[in-house]
Formats: structure tokens, sequence, C-alpha cells
């Protein structure tokens, strides 16, 4: 009897883990990252009830167009990976163009964002971002790793 239980519990730890690992790999839900960035931008900015929810709608569409190009991306990263260990160079060139593809629409959808919101701002805030920008490092509407990024991992999602 106690060596089932024993069982049990050792396979109930691996299922948790499981799970659990799974979990941080899960992609953030685009109305949660909105919500999140124009929390931070009327704190910032002060924005209006009303730009609030224009940029609701702006940054939810962006995050979720960009949500099936990050899957993508995660998938072309394991092609290039697996084309690496079998010495595939031609894999590596499909990989590598399919990446630097998937990359440029990324930043295009996330800059075509931005300037949508740039535009619902006034004449006021639109200093005030573009100090904000300036201070972070990444120019105006972004620069390496783009607006809001945190490091390479929003164009390289961990393997």
């Amino acid at each position: 009897m106690k060596n089932k239980v024993t069982k049990l519990l050792i396979a109930s730890l691996f299922a948790a883990s499981s799970v659990f690992a799974q979990g941080m790999h899960a992609q953030p839900d685009p109305a949660a990252m909105a919500q999140r960035r124009i929390a931070h931008l009327t704190t910032l900015l002060t924005l209006t009830a009303a730009q609030q929810q224009q940029a609701t709608n702006i940054f939810t569409n962006s995050a979720t167009a960009d949500a099936t190009v990050r899957t993508n991306l995660q998938t072309a990263h394991t092609a290039l990976a697996d084309a690496i260990k079998k010495n595939d160079t031609a894999g590596i060139d499909r990989a590598a163009t399919t990446i630097g593809n998937l990359t440029a629409q990324l930043t295009s959808t996330d800059a075509k964002a931005d300037a949508a919101f740039y535009l619902i701002l006034t004449p006021d805030q639109q200093p005030k971002l573009a100090a904000l920008k300036e201070r972070r490092g990444h120019g105006m509407f972004g620069g390496p790793g783009g607006p809001e990024s945190h490091g390479p991992s929003r164009y390289h999602p961990q393997q």
C-alpha cells in the first residue's frame, strides 16, 4: 500500500511539473498585454477615456496579429536549430529567410500600431511620448527590439 502511495505521489509531481512547464511557454493574452500597456501609457501621458479605448483597440489588434507570427517564429527557430544539427545549409537558409520575414512582419505590425497610437495623441502628448522613447534609448518609435521590448526575446522566443 505504501509503495502505491509513493508511486502515485511521484507520478503526481511529474504531472504537475509538466503542466507548470507548459504554462511557462504559453503566449500571453493579447487583450491583457494591451491593457497593461494602456495602463502604463495612461499614467505617463494622462490619456483620456476615449484615447484609452482607441489605444486598447489598436494595441489589442496588433498583439493579436503578433501572436500568430510569434508562433510561426518559434517554429522557424526550431527548424533552424534542427537544420544546424544536421548541417543542412539549405534548411538553414530557408529558416533564416523565414525568421527574417516574420521579424519584418512583427516590426511592421508594431510600427503601424505605434503610428495609429501617435495620431490619437494631442499635440501636448506627442512630445511627451517622444521624450519617453528617447530616454529608453529606442529612438522615437522603437529601434532595436521595437517599442516596449525587453531585449532580444521579443523576436527570439525561448526554445
